[in-house]
């Protein structure tokens, strides 16, 4: 077994360790069911609540669910699922810092590079199970309730919304690199998402925003096309590579 295989592994066996990897599951599989729950249950509790609205004079019309009622819940709530994982992997440098584990890791011959490597590789790999996972299940409850045709550009509005999530866990890698604790991480990466989001307010700065990745309902609805998604797509492929390579001389030039 290589040094780097040898690493991802202690790294994943540590996550699964401290409960990280089973936290992660239960949120992901919790969300995949909520989606398509929430949009089943949503006539039922629109009519349990007309009575209070007809008292204050308004009136409820009948609501039709289908598949993009809980496409529509899912992007709304794979946010929470992504805060979630940024809560719980915040401290994957700075509790190196503090420990001083990763010096006993680096006295066996593994390059400091390949440890920023190897924990890139562990999150990613763990965000895109968890978010696929996520994807499945409300992707089969919903052919089996509706009809998934409904949605237009589906996998593609999913990807982008992956992509997304690659990058702020990029941005978080590069920070935990960065600085002494976590809380300061969770600050920054929050920090980082509300400039991001102040930018794509600005309409000639709104298409080079990773925050319009997350707009995945104009691509479901055929409002808008892939091509409104170019630049930013290319922007944060960029910004993930540029997060990585930057994570690596800090660590490199890091006192433990």
């Amino acid at each position: 077994m290589t040094p780097l295989l040898a690493f991802i592994t202690k790294e994943w066996l540590e996550a699964a360790r401290t409960g990280k990897i089973i936290i992660l599951t239960l949120l992901f599989v919790m969300f995949g069911i909520m989606n398509p729950a929430i949009a089943k249950l949503m006539p039922w509790m629109m009519e349990i609540l007309s009575n209070t609205m007809a008292e204050n004079g308004l009136m409820v019309t009948d609501i039709q669910v289908d598949a993009m009622t809980s496409w529509t819940q899912f992007f709304k709530n794979i946010p929470m699922a992504l805060i979630a994982f940024v809560l719980i992997f915040s401290d994957i440098f700075t509790k190196e810092y503090k420990s001083g584990t990763l010096l006993l890791v680096l006295t066996k011959g593994l390059s400091r590079y390949k440890v920023v490597l190897a924990k890139t590789m562990l999150l990613l790999s763990l965000w895109t199970v968890g978010y696929g996972l996520c994807f499945a299940i409300t992707y089969g409850y919903n052919a089996y309730f509706w009809d998934n045709d409904i949605a237009n550009n589906l996998f593609v509005s999913a990807a982008l919304w992956w992509l997304f999530g690659v990058w702020v866990i990029c941005l978080m890698i590069l920070l935990s690199s960065l600085l002494q604790n976590n809380t300061g991480v969770i600050l920054c990466v929050g920090g980082t998402m509300l400039a991001a989001y102040a930018l794509s307010i600005i309409p000639k700065a709104k298409a080079y925003s990773p925050t319009v990745l997350m707009n995945a309902n104009s691509l479901l609805t055929g409002a808008e096309g892939i091509d409104a998604y170019a630049h930013a797509i290319a922007i944060a492929a960029l910004l993930c590579i540029a997060c990585v390579a930057a994570s690596i001389p800090i660590v490199n030039k890091r006192q433990l």
